[in-house]
């Protein structure tokens, strides 16, 4: 095997495979990225039984071969090498690569063990790499984090006709992204680990397009992939049943109150300083204003006001700060309409692009209050 390539094709194809990668894989193969040379160019894979990877780089292959690599210490070099051309060779059991003046010699594992990667399903719809991303981005911060309830780490998704829906609640918060897209299957759904729809998604933004592809609820296996110019990944399901979640979200609401987002971060973050992370932001809402509060006691305290539009009768709530933070970011606009039902339920939060514009209710990120002492 013998190819050349340019340095940011292949650190950029290493890169993507590399997310297929175990650190503790159960057999010593699944280490590696498997390297294939053939006529149509070089093809990169990695895999760890769960989620798998594959990239296709363009390079100018003098000889045919496959060998099997360490995936980390490839990656490790693809990033570090010189911006020159990269030439691969396979002598004996090790792979010789050169850069300029930089030469490394990497020893081989064994190819005939490496197991064979799952077929990508047929494609479900399609959609731009940049609102893939924005999308994926604003749920996935809404998962939970604790491995001991799986069905909670995922991104719910589901297809109705050309309405593609991303959800994910950690039970003290729930994001809800709504988006059109182009869609030949009328409805599936799937449960993807938000950890690996959030890389996918992060190392596909700005592609023209990315297609999605769900296996048949009757497939053997219950896969969801992604693939785009070259790219292509696909993981495997979580077993489970994602909790119902619409009946979450309000239909009908006590007041509404309408704020800045920046003005709004920035006072959330100064009045937190003196509160830790897990401790209620108090947060009192009147016509015209609204006070942020935090410590009690003789503890450190801090206040702050800010000019605000609200509409309905007057209540005091208390939020999780960082959770906080994580909607007004996700909202992605100018301003955000905060919606409540009153001072002990669930506010959602929504964007809106100016103080008298339309509501963007394609995105909603629903907050569970925190008890407080006075």
């Amino acid at each position: 095997m013998r190819f050349i390539v340019e340095r940011d094709a292949l650190a950029d194809g290493v890169m993507w495979v590399s997310r297929s990668l175990s650190a503790r894989p159960i057999m010593p193969v699944l280490l590696g990225v498997l390297i294939n040379a053939d006529k149509k160019g070089v093809h990169l894979s990695g895999y760890d039984l769960e989620t798998s990877g594959k990239a296709e780089v363009v390079a100018d292959v003098k000889e045919e071969g496959t060998v099997l690599v360490s995936g980390k210490l490839l990656s490790d070099i693809a990033r570090a090498l010189p911006n020159k051309p990269v030439t691969f060779s396979l002598d004996g059991n090790r792979v010789s690569v050169i850069s300029g003046s930089a030469k490394f010699a990497l020893p081989t594992l064994s190819v005939s063990d490496y197991p064979n990667l799952p077929e990508l399903p047929s494609e479900t719809g399609r959609l731009s790499g940049d609102l893939f991303a924005e999308a994926v981005g604003q749920v996935a911060i809404a998962a939970g984090k604790d491995d001991s309830l799986p069905v909670l780490t995922g991104v719910y998704v589901e297809i109705e006709e050309n309405k593609l829906i991303l959800a994910a609640t950690d039970r003290y918060r729930l994001a809800v992204r709504e988006l059109n897209w182009d869609a030949p299957r009328a409805s599936a759904a799937a449960l993807i680990r938000a950890r690996t729809l959030n890389e996918a998604a992060k190392s596909l933004a700005g592609v023209k397009s990315v297609s999605i592809a769900l296996a048949a609820a009757t497939a053997t296996e219950r896969l969801i992939g992604f693939a785009s110019e070259g790219k292509v990944m696909t993981s495997r399901m979580l077993d489970g049943t994602f909790p119902p979640y619409r009946h979450l979200l309000p239909s009908e609401r006590s007041a509404t109150a309408v704020v800045e987002v920046a003005p709004f971060v920035d006072s959330v973050r100064r009045v937190a300083l003196v509160a830790d992370k897990t401790v209620p932001l108090r947060l009192a809402f009147n016509p015209g204003a609204l006070t942020l509060e935090a410590g009690v006691g003789d503890d450190a305290q801090a206040t702050e006001e800010l000019e605000i539009a609200f509409d309905g009768e007057a209540l005091s709530i208390a939020f999780n700060p960082t959770f906080l933070l994580d909607g007004l970011a996700a909202v992605n606009s100018a301003y955000v309409e905060i919606a409540f039902t009153g001072g002990s339920k669930p506010a959602v939060l929504s964007g809106k692009s100016s103080a008298d514009g339309e509501s963007d209710f394609s995105y909603r990120y629903l907050l569970m209050p925190m008890r407080y002492s006075s």
